[in-house]
This record gives structure tokens, sequence and C-alpha cells, in this order.
């Protein structure tokens, strides 16, 4: 079974959540926000349902802290949450929220949601280091309508494999790219292909590259 981490401070909720989704999930819970953040480093959910007004530590901040760490930041976050409105659900996509669901849950819609989500969820890649760390890159291929493109980028992290980076151009997965570390003189690194994507609906999606070959010298060996 894939394993949800439920993060609400009402026990009620919490035990609504587990009535609903305990046939098809195996459910942890919490009410507090520290604790939640203990449990994913050790339990690794494969999806953690999180609300947004909790004491001390915000749900907010639960997400932010959770997406700026690598060894967690793969994990799907869905909100489920009382707070309505558009601005809400933006900033918590900005956050790096998969989804959002207001209260009263549809728990018709939140099933359908949770499965979605879990079949395109990101796989674990975390045997490798990955470094926070801000590399000047230039990418260059072909885009999702196989027309060429030519653009300049930051990684988010690097590993010795691969590298998270935003990138305005959209890209399939398993697109094929050419890679360029452009520090003091643009060196060519070798090809690289879309593992993952966010595949949020903003400006600026964030993909997941992993080698195919490497013919130059990269961050890190």
């Amino acid at each position: 079974m894939d394993k949800l981490l439920i993060v609400d401070d009402e026990e009620a909720m919490r035990r609504l959540l587990r009535i609903n989704l305990a046939d098809r999930y195996e459910i942890a819970d919490t009410g507090n926000p520290e604790q939640a953040l203990a449990m994913t480093m050790q339990g690794k959910p494969n999806v953690i349902l999180l609300d947004l007004r909790m004491p001390n530590y915000s749900g907010f901040e639960l997400c932010r802290t959770l997406k700026s760490m690598t060894s967690t930041q793969l994990i799907p976050i869905i909100i489920i949450s009382g707070e309505a409105g558009a601005s809400t659900k933006i900033f918590c996509k900005e956050l790096g929220a998969t989804a959002y669901f207001e209260k009263p849950v549809d728990f018709e819609a939140l099933r359908t949601g949770l499965a979605n989500v879990l079949h395109g969820a990101q796989p674990e890649r975390r045997s490798e280091v990955r470094v926070r760390l801000r590399v000047i890159l230039k990418l260059r291929g072909t885009d999702i309508d196989e027309k060429p493109f030519d653009e300049m980028t930051a990684t988010e992290n690097v590993s010795q494999s691969g590298f998270l980076c935003g990138c305005t151009t959209a890209l399939k997965k398993d697109s094929m790219i050419e890679v360029y570390l452009t520090s003091g003189q643009t060196r060519y690194v070798g090809r690289a292909h879309v593992v993952w994507s966010d595949e949020c609906n903003t400006p600026y999606p964030r993909y997941g590259f992993r080698f195919v070959d490497k013919q130059g010298s990269w961050i890190l060996q």
C-alpha cells in the first residue's frame, strides 16, 4: 500500500480522512507540524495531506520547508484547507503543492486526485548525494512541439548524474537535451533527458534531468 501522512491539528478531520482513505492507503497522522517534519524524514510517505492553518508552525511553512530539502522535495503535497480563494491556491502552488482541496472535502474527488498524483509520482532517486547549488547552464534541444530551443537557466540542485532546474521551454518526459556549463567559457558537458517535471501551470516549470552521457567535466565527479 502507498503511504499517506495526514497533517492537521483537528483530530476530527484526521479521523474523517482515515475513515475514508484507510481501505486504500497505509496512513500515519499528526496534528503537530514539527513532528510531521520528523515523520516525513523517517517514514518517507508517498503523499502528504496538509492543512494550512495550524498553531506555532503553519502548513505554509511546512510545505516550504519540505520543498526546500532535497530529501523530501519530490514527495507530493496535497493541501486540504478551509481557506478558499484563488490567491491562496496560487500561493500554495508557488510553494510547490501538487493539488488543493477545500473543506468540506469531496472524498470522491480526493481519491481520484490521490490516484492521479501517485500514478504520476516522481520516483525516489536519493541514492546519491544532491547538493543545493546554483549553476548557470545552457540547455539546447527541441521543445514539446519539436521546435529547437536554446535557453539559459540555473540549477536548484545537482548530483553526479543529474540536476534540477526551471525552464521556460515546455518539454516532454524523456526529451533529450544538450547541456553546457557557462562559467568562464561555455563548455559542453553531455546529453541529459527529462526524467520528471512538476507539471505546474506556471510560466517556469521545474524539470529533473539525468545524464545519458557525459563528455566533459561536471560539477560533481
